[in-house]
């Protein structure tokens, strides 16, 4: 598979999980420029190491292959918010939480760790699967996602605007 195919996937992928070039770049530590070279096919030379991270945060396979769906994200997305916390977050108010942006009175600390602490193929495989229960736009719940970093004044560069 040439470079540009690549991009061409990795363009679909990207705009199927709701993510505008810029915060697919912040996410994966790349330019948005690289992004969008990538995405267009003019990147004559994209190192195998960011492709590989690239291709991983969008669940693309090595094969430039869209990786089977298994339903767990916001499961693990859950599971990851409540390690430190007596309560625990169930996937559907998880759900609701990211698809709505309103953090439901007593998970702060939980939304805040998940965003903090997750692994980003986790969040983003939640914001996926958010997005097709709760029957909203994946771009929608990024906005949420990226506010709530804000508002929770987390450091972790990926999130910041």
């Amino acid at each position: 598979m040439q470079l540009a195919q690549i991009g061409d996937l990795i363009q679909t992928r990207r705009m199927q999980v709701g993510l505008s070039q810029q915060r697919l770049a912040t996410l994966a530590g790349l330019s948005r420029l690289t992004i969008n070279q990538l995405e267009r096919g003019t990147f004559k030379d994209f190192g195998a190491a960011k492709l590989i991270a690239l291709a991983s945060l969008l669940r693309i396979d090595i094969s430039a292959q869209v990786k089977p769906a298994k339903a767990n994200g916001l499961f693990m997305a859950a599971v990851t918010s409540g390690v430190s916390h007596r309560r625990q977050f169930d996937k559907k108010a998880l759900a609701r939480a990211l698809s709505s942006g309103v953090i439901p009175s007593g998970f702060r600390a939980h939304i805040s760790a998940l965003l903090g602490e997750a692994p980003l193929e986790i969040l983003v495989k939640a914001v996926e699967e958010a997005a097709e229960q709760e029957g909203v736009a994946p771009k929608k719940i990024w906005g949420h996602v990226f506010r709530w970093a804000k508002d929770l004044l987390l450091v972790r560069p990926e999130l910041r605007e």
